[in-house]
């Protein structure tokens, strides 16, 4: 008889979230629980942290503490890994808070062991948008005091010699900021970068518009600084006669306006005309940001036409990077019907790497009391609209998919887990699927009886994938034993903290998080045998 040549057998595969065998105490709700390798547990809290935010069970103070002894402890003892992770959680993830802390405290942990060569890179890498030297600047001040090492100096300087341009002078060196070009100019002293040599008097304006601004004269090669001071040197009077010239929308590019910028040159409300010069320049963020202003201030429709186009082209998307959840939230707060088209087809853009999955899978999706806590600094979304987002998309790309909301408290059926079950709709989009779910009653609350929830509606599914933050309730079953060991459970973390589950990495046991879809092209990958790699 055979024992291990059989029909159930799946070949398995290795995953770099890395958690052992055996439970490490309990989590935050007394379940038990795994403690992670310091890499593991780092890139779970890295890629799903909103820097000085609480959850449900940690402070955010708490929670920016760990994270800062985790980078701590991996800058020293693998700086290789960290090296390549902190350039991918700025643009991979499109983390950018956690990516400066990140690269602030492991170049300080770095120094304090006597450890050199790389900390000038790992403050170059986590620097992507002109406004970033400044951040990190502040942020290291604020933690570290006024000395800056070096190796700091030395990767800012690297930064600002990449970033500083005349069209980000103009949209981030703004007296809302501590740190102004100048001020980050004088501390670290940049050369100007090679092939750029209109740098040099770009540095020079910077200074005399921080300290002399009457003064500043802008540079006459620098072709966008010359034509913003042009306009800005316009009478007040005459300002709104530009944005009825044919050329409106080209001059107001030209020189670097941004909506912030043209708001205040007006100097009143931004009214139809106003946005419509405005728009064909601004980034899709800005777009998503303002799309209820564009229906207060009656945007014409064929200006809401280019809107709709750039949110529907795939390759704008793309190049944005932002999150899905992003769309989610543009949609909710956007009360016109003009844009939901649109933004599905965003939303979907942004969750192409979901891979198909044949077979039947059961999608578990934790919506118990810990997961209703803010996830976005507006308050309009929850940790739990993340997990369903991601549960409904994925069942939607699956040949048959169970998607089940569960939580811990039935007051039908005492002692029986909350359940209930999504009815998936051949075809349906993912945000009208969404507002069913919120409609629906399909936020439980509660708490969390993960083990009584798989035990429910495990059926002979061919893997199951568990979207949560984890901290499921005490029970005699253990998490990972309440399915067969052969089938696949892959949970999607979605809260960082400090224990999981489940033990990961081997045994057809895997975890993975973040806020992109990314990860989940792991599932084929581990079911074929295959090792997943840290996506970096």
């Amino acid at each position: 008889m055979s024992r291990f040549n059989t029909a159930a057998a799946h070949p398995t595969a290795l995953s770099p979230i890395r958690s052992p065998r055996r439970p490490a105490g309990a989590n935050h709700q007394g379940g038990t629980g795994y403690d992670r390798d310091p890499r593991s547990e780092l890139f779970l809290l890295a890629v799903t942290d909103m820097v000085a935010t609480d959850t449900f069970y940690e402070r955010g103070e708490d929670r920016d503490s760990r994270f800062a002894t985790l980078v701590h402890q991996v800058a020293v003892q693998d700086p290789g890994w960290l090296g390549r992770f902190i350039p991918w959680l700025r643009t991979g993830a499109n983390m950018r808070s956690a990516a400066l802390v990140a690269a602030a405290e492991a170049v300080s942990a770095r120094l304090e062991a006597g450890q050199a060569g790389g900390n000038r890179q790992l403050i170059d890498a986590a620097c992507q948008r002109a406004d970033e030297p400044g951040e990190l600047l502040a942020y290291w001040t604020s933690q570290h005091g006024r000395t800056i090492p070096k190796p700091v100096k030395r990767g800012l300087a690297d930064a600002v010699a990449r970033l500083y341009t005349g069209r980000a002078l103009l949209k981030y060196d703004t007296p809302s900021h501590a740190y102004r070009f100048g001020d980050v100019i004088e501390l670290v002293h940049p050369s100007p970068s090679p092939g750029k040599p209109w740098q040099g008097a770009l540095f020079e304006y910077a200074l005399t518009r921080r300290h002399h601004p009457d003064a500043a004269e802008p540079p006459a090669a620098d072709r966008t600084l010359s034509a913003n001071r042009r306009l800005l040197d316009l009478p007040a009077a005459d300002r709104r006669a530009v944005l009825r010239e044919p050329d409106a929308a080209e001059r107001l590019a030209a020189a670097g306006f941004t909506w912030e910028a043209l708001a205040g040159w007006l100097g009143g409300p931004m009214d139809a005309e106003a946005w419509s010069a405005v728009i064909p320049s601004m980034g899709v963020f800005a777009l998503l940001r303002n799309l209820r202003n564009f229906d207060q201030a009656a945007v014409p429709d064929q200006v809401a036409a280019g809107v709709a186009a750039r949110l529907a082209d795939p390759a704008e998307i793309s190049r944005s990077r932002i999150l899905p959840l992003r769309f989610l939230s543009a949609c909710r707060t956007a009360p016109s019907l003009r844009w939901s088209y649109p933004l599905e087809q965003a939303l979907g853009h942004s969750l192409a790497n979901i891979p198909a999955l044949g077979g039947r899978t059961l999608i578990l999706v934790d919506t118990s009391g810990s997961m209703n806590c803010g996830f976005s600094k507006d308050g309009t979304l929850m940790r739990w609209d993340a997990a369903a987002l991601f549960g409904i998309a994925l069942g939607s790309r699956c040949a048959r998919a169970d998607v089940v909301s569960f939580s811990s408290v039935s007051y039908d059926r005492p002692g029986s887990p909350a359940l209930k079950r999504f009815p998936l709709t051949p075809g349906e989009s993912v945000l009208r699927a969404l507002a069913t779910w919120q409609s629906g009653g399909w936020f439980l609350g509660h708490g969390t009886d993960t083990v009584g929830a798989l035990k429910s509606t495990f059926a002979g599914h061919d893997r199951v994938v568990i979207v949560t933050d984890e901290q499921a309730a005490y029970s005699a079953t253990e998490v990972s034993d309440a399915i067969p060991a052969n089938v696949p459970m892959y949970t999607w973390n979605l809260a960082g903290y400090a224990k999981g589950h489940t033990p990961s990495g081997s045994a057809h046991r895997h975890t993975f998080g973040g806020l992109t879809d990314q990860a989940f092209g792991m599932i084929p990958l581990l079911e074929a045998g295959r090792d997943g790699q840290w996506p970096f």
